[in-house]
């Protein structure tokens, strides 16, 4: 007897659940769990895997304490319910099911509610060096256990509350030009730091450098590489190369910045916001990553 076709599940860019949400416009969603396939599930053992030693040997202590504060199980992707009854009670985060990309004031603005817009489709099993985009992976695994650390807890939602600042300080501007110009280089701040930052950030601990950014700690092959290639550069973090420096998404980074603590980080993110106020954020190096017309949009509109 012929046996029923299973589809695509959730898999990245395949989803027909993911497609149809998107049609209708809805950022936020829920996570139907029921339709992950034997791919999917297969996708997320692998990975973990993959991964569990080398975390063990490159990731931050706070990161595999939040492992194992998650209960992460290595062998089926988590329900986000489980991982909120973890993660709720110690810093007061939580996961969100989202149906992509989500425009870049409401994700900041997120982070400051202490809510994690979280993927919730998952790269193929037989392709896991390839991802176009954020996976469940990524968020759950790479993003997530950091968030049971308080201070960095603490650090994603002061980043996040600066959104609000961008998007009201340019209000009285009436040369549009002028204005659009001022955000988008505030929006290129913004996202470079939360690059060489939450996405690619790199730690001192003691002797040793070790990795507390998501796209490394979910990457099976990046996370080795950023700490043991000599064709890195690794730099202590300096704000006012990190909001002018531009980066490319679809290779191993060449250029990664060291904090020595997360207090630290909460210092450089103080900083930051003063510099945003004093205006050092309106005319930061031209390059990566481009503003689209829709985020320039969503900043306008909290002016209303």
């Amino acid at each position: 007897m012929k046996q029923p076709e299973i589809g695509h599940g959730l898999t990245t860019t395949k989803a027909s659940f993911i497609e149809n949400a998107q049609n209708k416009g809805q950022i936020f969603i829920h996570q139907p769990y029921e339709l992950y396939n034997e791919n999917n599930q297969d996708a997320w053992r692998k990975l973990y895997a993959l991964l569990r030693p080398k975390w063990g040997k490159y990731a931050n202590k706070k990161f595999m304490q939040g492992i194992q504060s998650l209960c992460l199980n290595p062998d089926r992707i988590p329900r986000m319910e489980e991982i909120n009854a973890f993660l709720e009670p110690l810093t007061g985060f939580k996961a969100k099911a989202v149906s992509g990309y989500v425009p870049t004031y409401l994700f900041f603005d997120s982070l400051k509610q202490r809510e994690f817009p979280t993927t919730i489709t998952i790269r193929d099993s037989n392709n896991l060096n390839y991802l176009p985009e954020p996976d469940i992976f990524h968020d759950i695994a790479g993003h997530v256990p950091m968030h049971t650390d308080r201070t960095f807890a603490d650090v994603l939602v002061k980043f996040g509350s600066l959104a609000h600042i961008a998007a009201k300080r340019h209000a009285h501007i009436t040369n549009v030009e002028e204005k659009l110009a001022k955000i988008r280089s505030n929006i290129q701040a913004l996202s470079r730091f939360f690059w060489f930052s939450v996405e690619f950030g790199l730690m001192r601990e003691g002797e040793r450098i070790c990795v507390y950014g998501s796209g490394l700690l979910s990457s099976a092959g990046e996370i080795e590489h950023c700490v043991e290639s000599p064709n890195v550069q690794r730099l202590p973090f300096q704000l006012e190369w990190v909001i002018n420096q531009s980066f490319e998404i679809d290779h191993f980074q060449p250029l990664l910045f060291v904090i020595d603590s997360f207090a630290h980080l909460y210092e450089e993110v103080d900083r930051l916001e003063q510099w945003l106020n004093d205006g050092k954020l309106d005319h930061v190096a031209p390059g990566e990553p481009k503003v689209n017309d829709a985020d320039l949009q969503t900043f306008l509109e909290v002016e209303k």
